[in-house]
């Protein structure tokens, strides 16, 4: 008989064409990804086989996933690395320290996954320094969470390197792995191609009838082909099957094929078929491993009728045929049969070089309920969460609840596995553990604990209202028995409360407010953290005028709190957000804004923490929106989004929102506004409502459509929410002045002023003054004149320009057209420098109206970088190597050096040298003949008023100019 062919030369030369581009894409220096997704059997991991086979001079490094090690965290990514670890100490530090720990080389606090992505593409980009790199992972279902985590972020990351990596998954096992990566479909064989393999296989030509029925049953699957023909001649399959296998035709073709399996291991002795059931369930491959678990259990190790039934193939490693002859084997065993088998692989396996593998044998080795074996697996988990295997760390947690005899201790495992599932992102094993933590006896913290899990899952799976009375109720729980959890817990509160959009009512979060500071819970542990519970406690509790000053109190302690560990600093990252909130919105502290924002992406880039860089950034990108600084805004919108995507989050749209509305862009914001209602509709964030009530009101006022903004504007005033509030009441006076609504306009300043006049910054001073200026018209031009001054204090930029739009159109209206020109001028050149081209064309009409003809200035070649090249061109501008920019943006070198030759390409430069430069230059020449914030000083208009002072409206020098150049290609 022949041997039998491989499936690759029958009918696969689409897909064997599309590796060959996969791996040419690599020979010029280009990265490349794949996943290769299909069923079992279909011929995935013989096209893996056809791409290293081709491959010829790159560097190839591989990995396969193993069902029975799913809930060993990294062990992939170990894998994958392993040939790599020598190169470990060239890699920036902080990802070398996460590595070592993720792999149990080192202790220490537990690694951030996506640090580790960071550490495994840095490792394989060093690599490729000396050619193109070749990553094979084969059974990627199979990984563990936390590998095809990383694998999937390392993927999205890799652009200029000559890194090329390829999974295979198998569907409908693998689900939604790896589903946001280029995919290829691999299906069945067609008819003519599967019947040549099926000829091929037996040596001879067939009845047409027989390999026509021979294909059709397996549906063009190469190995159940290839199975079915095995050991069989032409003339043995003249009649079809054999008669035993009739009736198996029914199934999937993968059941056929390890039915397949299961026939031909009847076939073996007794101990060949318990050596066999070792290896099933032993996952390294270790022959040593399998030795001595053959010795305990007393079996002769004669591997050879196995090896002649083509079930195993044994050499430096234990490895099957095909997965699925693993699955045959491991699932024929009795339950009783496994049981041995574990039992005697964890007397094989090192106690101390894996402890964990051992306690997992030891686990599945129980019959019935077994506190040794739940203790261990207990320790396992521990040992997981430190290298933060977080989906491991549930796995290890579930198994041991449910071999805990005792109900207390149950109970309390049962209560850590849902909570390391939730972190684990998986809510509803969550959900199912909690329940069952339910039926146990809990203690009142650990009831207190069960009550917040329970929230944070709904409050995770929709942003309803429905979640804050259950945070409130877990505080109040954690405050009676008097844990440090509890005002931690209050502050969650009130953070859900302000997505939910509600502030009074039984829910609100001023409920929350009043219940915290009558809880008497005890301290955090935080000073900083406590303080800011009672500013916000008494914000809402007493009003802004009593609040907003116990809330100043806590800003410093708050923002230069030191942070010594890990978990001190994402539970500081994660009270960031609420504090932010109040800090804007009853604040009008666009200063704190700032420090907060950026201290918050310092601490989450050094961390790695990249799922609360995201926010960070959203919130960082809002201060160069409100700076002016659109370009900037729109860098950090975009790496938000990028890491969102990357890491598997919803990307944040209320920064987008508002950036869109000042461009003035009215179909983007149409677009992003149904998005968002559609998302308050789905997820119960009512808090969207409110932020698109003011995004509408400062587009529409933009675009001078009065009527529009007011309506807008007025969801944005009367939506019941922690945030926005005060920012759409802004939108309301204007529009409700400028459509003849002075009572609409006096009553929504007399609410504004509530909250102005509280903050006493210089934010709330100039957006107060404007708006009384506004309905004031007697004291408009004094009023204008303060709101400019207090305004450009804190440099509100946006703001600035717009204060001085208004005020050239209140003097043109008086009759001031040389005045009116001055401030006209000042607020057009700003928006059209920022690129907020409703706002600048609103003031290029206006300017027309006094007489004055416009210039549109010319572009500079800096406006046509990306978001991503000016950042880069930026940092490396300011002096930071490649890999210091790498790390700071979480790319590669390489891909460092590709966006730098595009600048250089674009700008008409040779090196890094010319950017300080040719970014200055690029801004002098946007801002020729433009706005300096300085008019010329004009004696007199006629009206015998002098012009506002010369600062007024300056854009003082700084690193935003260089993005703020680029106006509206941000």
């Amino acid at each position: 008989m022949r041997a039998s062919p491989s499936p690759l030369f029958f009918g696969r030369q689409d897909e064997s064409a599309d590796l060959d581009a996969l791996l040419a894409d690599l020979k010029d220096g280009r990265s490349a990804v794949k996943v290769l997704r299909g069923p079992a059997g279909v011929g995935k991991t013989a096209l893996l086989e056809y791409a290293t086979s081709v491959a010829a001079g790159m560097t190839l490094v591989r990995a396969s996933g193993v069902q029975a090690d799913m809930e060993l965290a990294y062990a992939g990514v170990h894998q994958l690395c392993a040939s790599f670890l020598s190169d470990v100490d060239e890699i920036p530090a902080p990802q070398r320290d996460a590595l070592r720990v993720a792999f149990g080389i080192a202790a220490g606090e537990p690694p951030d996954r996506f640090l580790v992505g960071l550490a495994v593409l840095s490792l394989l980009t060093r690599a490729s320094e000396s050619g193109p790199v070749l990553a094979i992972i084969d059974d990627a279902q199979w990984l563990d969470q936390v590998s095809k985590q990383t694998l999937e972020f390392v993927a999205r990351r890799l652009l200029a390197e000559s890194v090329g990596m390829v999974f295979a998954v198998r569907d409908p096992d693998g689900g939604a792995a790896f589903s946001a990566l280029p995919a290829l479909r691999i299906d069945g064989l067609d008819p003519g191609a599967a019947g040549a393999l099926v000829e091929a296989s037996v040596g001879g030509r067939l009845d047409p009838q027989v390999r026509d029925r021979l294909v059709a049953e397996a549906s063009g699957n190469p190995l159940a082909l290839l199975e079915f023909t095995r050991g069989r001649n032409a003339a043995e399959l003249a009649y079809g099957l054999d008669p035993s296998s009739r009736g198996q035709a029914q199934g999937s073709v993968s059941a056929r094929v390890e039915r397949d399996f299961v026939r031909r291991m009847e076939a073996l002795p007794s101990e060949t078929r318990t050596l066999l059931l070792i290896a099933a369930a032993e996952p390294v491959g270790d022959p040593r491993l399998l030795v001595r678990a053959a010795e305990a259990m007393k079996v002769p190790l004669d591997a050879a009728p196995a090896r002649a039934a083509g079930l195993i193939e044994l050499g430096d490693f234990v490895r099957f045929r095909h997965p699925l002859a693993r699955s045959a084997v491991y699932h024929q065993a009795s339950p009783a049969e496994r049981r041995a088998a574990h039992r005697a692989l964890a007397q094989a396996t090192d106690p101390v070089l894996d402890p964990d593998r051992r306690a997992w044998h030891a686990a599945q080795a129980a019959d019935g309920w077994d506190e040794e074996a739940a203790a261990g697996l207990e320790h396992a988990a521990e040992r997981a969460r430190q290298r933060g295997g977080m989906a491991a760390e549930a796995a290890l947690l579930e198994r041991a609840a449910e071999l805990t005899p005792e109900p207390w201790a149950r109970g309390r495992r049962a209560l850590a596995a849902a909570e390391a599932h939730f972190s684990a992102a998986a809510p509803q094993s969550a959900t199912d553990l909690a329940a069952l933590a339910d039926m146990c006896p809990l203690s009142p913290l650990d009831s207190a604990r069960l009550a917040r899990l329970r929230a944070r899952v709904l409050f995770t799976r929709s942003r309803s209202d429905e979640a804050a009375p259950l945070l409130l109720e877990a505080a109040s729980q954690f405050a009676a028995v008097s844990s440090h959890s509890a005002r931690e817990t209050y502050l969650e509160a009130i953070s859900a409360t302000v997505f939910a959009g509600r502030v009074h009512g039984p829910s609100g979060a001023r409920a929350a407010a009043v219940a915290a500071r009558d809880s008497g819970a005890p301290s955090s542990g935080s000073k900083p953290a406590d303080l800011l519970l009672d500013g916000i406690s008494s914000l809402l509790s007493d009003g802004p005028r009593v609040g907003v000053p116990v809330l100043q109190r806590s800003r410093e302690p708050f923002l230069s709190e030191s942070l010594t560990t890990r978990e001190e600093t994402l539970r500081w990252l994660l009270l960031v957000p609420v504090a932010l909130e109040s800090f804007i919105h009853y604040g009008w502290d666009l200063p704190t804004w700032d420090a907060l924002a950026s201290r918050a992406v310092r601490l989450a880039r050094d961390a790695g923490a990249l799922g609360v860089l995201p926010p960070a950034l959203i919130y960082a990108g809002g201060v160069q929106i409100h700076r002016g600084d659109f370009a900037a805004a729109a860098r950090m919108i975009d790496e938000a989004d990028t890491l969102a995507l990357a890491t598997g989050n919803a990307p944040h749209i209320y920064a987008a929102l508002v950036l869109t509305a000042w461009k003035g862009d009215e179909d983007a914001a149409a677009r992003i506004v149904r998005e968002a209602q559609t998302n308050a509709a789905q997820r119960g964030e009512v808090s969207l409502l409110g932020v698109t009530g003011y995004v509408q009101g400062v587009l529409y006022n933009g675009l001078a459509q009065y009527k529009l903004a007011l309506q807008s504007a007025r969801i944005g005033i009367e939506h019941d929410g922690f945030n926005f509030t005060g920012l759409s009441l802004v939108e309301h006076v204007e529009a409700a002045v400028r459509c003849g609504e002075m009572e609409q306009a006096r009553a929504s300043l007399a609410r504004l002023a509530e909250l102005t006049d509280a903050a006493n910054s210089g934010w709330a001073r100039g957006i107060g003054a404007r708006s009384r200026a506004l309905v004031e018209e007697l004291r408009a031009d004094e009023l204008y004149e303060i709101a400019i001054d207090e305004l450009t204090r804190d440099q509100v930029m946006v703001e600035v320009a717009r204060t001085h739009l208004l005020f050239g159109e209140h003097l043109r209206r008086s009759r001031r057209r040389a005045r009116a020109r001055e401030q006209l001028r000042i607020a057009y050149e700003m928006f059209d420098r920022m690129g907020a081209r409703a706002f600048a064309e609103r003031a290029k009409r206006e300017l027309e109206a006094t007489g004055e003809h416009v210039q549109v200035r010319d572009m500079s070649p800096i406006s046509f970088l990306t978001p991503q090249e000016l950042r880069i061109a930026s940092l490396a501008g300011s002096g930071m190597t490649n890999p210091q920019i790498g790390a700071e943006l979480f790319i590669s070198t390489h891909t460092v050096e590709w966006h730098l030759r595009k600048v250089y390409t674009k700008l008409g430069i040779g090196s890094r040298r010319e950017l300080p430069s040719m970014l200055g230059a690029g801004l002098s020449s946007l801002s020729a003949g433009g706005v300096t914030g300085q008019a010329p000083q004009s004696p007199d208009d006629g009206s015998g008023t002098r012009r506002a002072s010369s600062r007024r409206g300056r854009l003082d020098p700084g690193p935003a100019d260089v993005a703020a150049a680029v106006g509206s290609h941000g």
